[in-house]
């Protein structure tokens, strides 16, 4: 069992930067792959990035590649999601999720953690 806590979300005006934490427990952290998916209103649950146990594998959207970066430090359990040049379509509720697999779909995550906002205004 893994539990996920992301943090670091807020109000951002275009062109800002923000980075997002998940702090996980209660599994081996440097074992489980790491995901990051976002949720607009009214839209589909969207990857956006991935990074393996090992942070040596890394997958990103096309949307965001450029702009976001993933990584994650083994000693504090914890994975971060770093977003730059921040764009009014990056408005969403952001979840870290956790897993075996180093994937970019939904169904490769048996651990979600609650979400945090990101608004980014124009």
């Amino acid at each position: 069992q893994v539990q996920l806590v992301e943090s670091g979300g807020g109000l951002m005006q275009a062109g800002g930067s923000l980075r997002l934490s998940c702090a996980a427990s209660g599994r081996t952290f440097s074992s489980i792959a790491v995901g990051w998916f976002r949720q607009a209103p009214g839209k589909e649950r969207e990857f956006v990035a991935a990074i393996s146990g090992s942070a040596g594998t890394k997958y990103y959207a096309d949307s965001v590649v450029g702009r976001f970066t993933i990584s994650r430090d083994n000693s504090k359990n914890t994975a971060y999601l770093q977003m730059n040049s921040l764009k009014p379509e990056d408005t969403a509720l952001y979840y870290c999720a956790a897993g075996r697999l180093t994937g970019s779909t939904i169904n490769s995550y048996a651990y979600w953690g609650q979400g945090t906002q990101v608004t980014v205004s124009s």
